[in-house]
């Protein structure tokens, strides 16, 4: 009987996936070498490339007053700003996966890096609401290629051992430019205004454009593997996969309040609301990347020794974010910086959560549909996002219509609140596709077994082994 799909790639030191390494890759000595000496140069490439596409993604949430002037716009609108640029990179996740499977990442990435580029050079001219709406639509589509396309590498150069934490090494890199869009982009634009920070945001696309088509390059000769067929069939293929949609949902649960958080309200929650200076803010908002860097290398490793308890480590990271949001929005008056503190770290936590849910993709699908599963996953996390930066907004404004001051402590309550939904309705997702997945597993001879299980045998173990220790030596 043919493997369910995916269903012993998920076994631990199961390395042999197709799903995380293209066929004829890596076949001989001769090859190896040359990937080993080749990947970590076209690695480096791929992630600045990504990082200053983070930084393009993020800088509209570092400048989040100077627009509400520069455009004479209230909250919900300049949410509309993020939602459409989410939108777009949400939206376009799925038709870049199936481009990526065909293209390949070197394509996919200098494209992507053109049109954000330019959507910045537009953003920085403009002070019309139509001009800087295509222009965040250009950010967001350019943006939908990148990440994806930088998993692929990861997959098409690497060790499946090594996938799992070069995934995670992939967005602490990125997330470098969340680190110069919460300190250097602040600093030009306190000092030079909006037109030369975004017009220099737009000359720094274009050196990455040319660093990925310099550089970058789809995989070892002689293993790169194109996608073939139309755009339905892939994407009917990996919908199918259960383990697909567990990465969906644990890359929707881990992420999407970090992003909210990251790309646009979080700078005006801890300045207008929580009376944070903007140096006080941006330090936090470092911490946040901090929290990133120093729990990806901690997962990623976890998600490759244990692939039989990632769901849990999902599950973990979910109940501290839940908790943390909690105490913050629970607590009188304005938090105390260590709350706060504690708050940016447990998100930056969610980061590397949400790249177990590309994990799932890796090992769940075929090697040639890695793009399309990959881009159907990471639409989780920002559609998630989109609906609450734009219901945040909507919150925000009915509250100052009711009388509270804009951006307030009293309007962010309940408008932060409001992302208990969407929570709820990915742990619930994520829940309900881990046992569909198992299923499946199940069906091929992989049985999971329970927690409590795991750790009565352990804890015979270890007693067994204390008796052994306490027999007297002849």
């Amino acid at each position: 009987m043919p493997e369910p799909s995916g269903a012993r790639r998920a076994h631990p030191g199961d390395d042999a996936t197709p799903g995380a390494t293209p066929p004829g890759a890596r076949t001989g000595r001769t090859g190896a070498a040359r990937a080993a000496a080749q990947g970590p140069a076209v690695l480096a490439a791929a992630f600045a490339a990504y990082a200053v596409a983070v930084l393009h993604r993020g800088s509209l949430g570092v400048a989040g007053v100077e627009a509400t002037e520069r455009f004479g716009v209230g909250a919900t609108v300049l949410s509309t700003f993020v939602v459409v640029q989410l939108g777009v990179y949400a939206a376009l996740q799925v038709p870049a996966g199936v481009l990526l499977d065909r293209f390949g990442s070197r394509a996919m990435i200098g494209t992507g890096a053109v049109l954000m580029a330019t959507g910045q050079l537009l953003l920085g001219l403009t002070d019309g609401l139509g001009a800087a709406y295509a222009a965040r639509v250009l950010i967001g589509a350019g943006d939908a290629a990148t990440f994806i396309s930088v998993i692929r590498l990861v997959a098409a150069w690497f060790p499946p051992r090594r996938v799992p934490l070069l995934t995670q090494l992939t967005g602490i890199v990125g997330q470098s430019g969340q680190v110069l869009a919460a300190v250097p982009l602040v600093a030009v634009l306190d000092l030079a205004g909006w037109t030369p920070a975004f017009v220099g945001l737009a000359a720094v696309g274009v050196l990455a454009s040319v660093l990925a088509w310099g550089v970058v390059r789809d995989g070892p000769p002689g293993t790169v593997v194109r996608s073939r067929g139309g755009v339905v069939a892939p994407v009917r293929e990996v919908a199918a996969v259960p383990g697909t949609w567990l990465g969906f949902w644990s890359h929707a649960l881990s992420q999407f309040s970090l992003t909210v958080f990251v790309l646009l309200w979080g700078y005006p929650f801890l300045t207008a609301a929580q009376g944070l200076s903007p140096a006080a803010a941006g330090g936090l908002l470092t911490l946040n990347v901090l929290a990133v860097v120093a729990s990806g290398p901690v997962v990623g490793a976890l998600t490759g020794r244990h692939p039989l308890r990632r769901s849990w480590m999902v599950i973990a990271i979910a109940l501290a974010t839940a908790a943390a949001w909690a105490a913050v929005l629970l607590h009188p008056g304005r938090s105390p910086m260590w709350l706060l503190a504690v708050l940016v770290v447990v998100l930056g936590v969610g980061g590397p959560g949400s790249a177990i849910g590309f994990d799932y993709a890796r090992t769940f699908n075929r090697s040639p549909r890695l793009g399309t599963a990959t881009g159907l996953v990471n639409v989780g996390g920002f559609a998630m996002a989109v609906l609450s930066v734009l219901a945040v907004g909507i919150v925000l404004d009915v509250a100052a219509a009711r009388g509270a001051e804009p951006l307030s402590l009293e309007a962010f309550r309940p408008a932060f609140a409001v992302m208990v939904v969407p929570w709820a309705v990915c742990f619930v997702g994520v829940l309900v596709s881990r046992r569909a997945t198992r299923r499946v597993m199940a069906a091929a001879g992989v049985v999971v077994p329970p927690v409590r299980e795991v750790l009565a045998r352990r804890r015979g173990a270890r007693a067994v082994d204390g008796l052994g220790t306490d027999r007297p030596r002849r």
